[in-house]
């Protein structure tokens, strides 16, 4: 097979400014090991991926490293008999964007036992429209599902309800019945968070949070996206018998709780880690997405595409809290005079 060249955002760990992320010209030769070489056709781009591109946070585990955690595309060499050339795939997490090249390049070469068959149902950009965002939110929505959580019990609270995660959750848990209050630091964005699905919006600056072991039961649920003193809000205001699915950390690592909501309400605290998500639910999910978890307006949580080139400006202003809802990346778009819809800028 001869060598292709494609493009790829490199991101050097050891540089810091502008010359940390650079679009660069890459060919098959310097893609890592693996099973399946695929052309990405298009790639996401999340919170951690934001954090990568920055250096806003220690997500790299080698470098340089080609970025993103999330590909779809097709096979284009595989010596893996379960995937032939062709084959439409979907790879997110396993350590794509972390420790091997990632989804931020025309190609990726991967293990077999990270690659997921593209389920009946999707393609590539929609795949992409979830990406981990919404592979995330559909464990979390199992998570609930899996600890007895239903509609009847009363609403579900989604924390940084504007971010990828935040608005498919919404999104997802109307579609099934759950009433959905969601909370945000944007009060600008009440309408478009109403429209996925939020019976009401709360802003976060205007809620008063008591400092009680335990305090007025207010939800039967939560999926909290921010983490730190939040998380540790929510905890005590849920109902009993309510879980708390835990994802995020943008509001900080620690958590400050008592051990009253768990032992006098049988409060849940539920983790996930979509990155390390065994294969057998990993695929099980992606049907899921793909039939019953399909967002019901997929479309309304797109808010932009970009190429390559402006990831490094997207990325800082996500972690300022400047973009909403999904972000697709199209990374042939500088090679093949694609214009992407860059996301709009306030």
């Amino acid at each position: 097979m001869a060598d292709q060249s494609f493009p790829a955002l490199m991101i050097r760990e050891e540089v810091a400014g502008a010359d940390r992320a650079q679009v660069v010209t890459l060919t098959s030769a310097d893609l890592m090991e693996g099973d399946v070489e695929i052309e990405v056709a298009w790639s996401s781009l999340n919170y951690k991926d934001a954090l990568a591109v920055t250096g806003g946070g220690r997500i790299l585990r080698h470098s340089p490293l080609v970025g993103g955690i999330d590909a779809a595309g097709r096979v284009v060499h595989s010596v893996a008999p379960e995937f032939s050339v062709g084959t439409e795939v979907i790879v997110t997490g396993c350590g794509l964007g972390e420790f091997h090249h990632g989804g931020f390049a025309g190609r990726i070469r991967v293990p077999a036992d990270w690659v997921v068959a593209m389920p009946e149902g999707l393609d590539a950009r929609k795949a992409m429209l979830l990406g981990t965002a919404g592979f995330t939110a559909a464990m979390a929505i199992s998570r609930l599902e899996l600890n007895l959580q239903e509609p009847s019990a009363g609403p579900i609270l989604v924390t940084g309800a504007s971010g990828g995660v935040g608005c498919l959750v919404i999104n997802m848990l109307a579609a099934r019945g759950f009433e959905v209050i969601a909370l945000s630091g944007k009060p600008a964005l009440s309408d478009w968070l109403k429209s996925l699905g939020a019976s009401e919006v709360l802003d976060r600056a205007a809620v008063t949070w008591g400092r009680r072991p335990l305090e007025k039961a207010r939800w039967a649920g939560a999926v909290d996206l921010v983490g730190g003193d939040l998380l540790s809000s929510v905890v005590r205001s849920i109902r009993p018998w309510g879980n708390v699915v835990s994802i995020g950390l943008a509001g900080g690592a620690e958590l400050h709780t008592t051990v009253m909501p768990f032992i006098l309400r049988g409060v849940s605290l539920l983790g996930l880690t979509s990155a390390r998500c065994p294969m057998p639910w990993r695929r099980e999910l992606w049907q899921r997405l793909a039939s019953d978890l399909m967002p019901r307006d997929l479309a309304a949580v797109h808010t932009g595409t970009v190429g390559l080139d402006e990831l490094v400006d997207v990325s800082t202003r996500m972690l300022a809290g400047r973009t909403h809802g999904r972000i697709l990346v199209s990374p042939w778009s500088v090679v093949r005079g694609q214009s992407p819809e860059t996301v709009d800028k306030p």
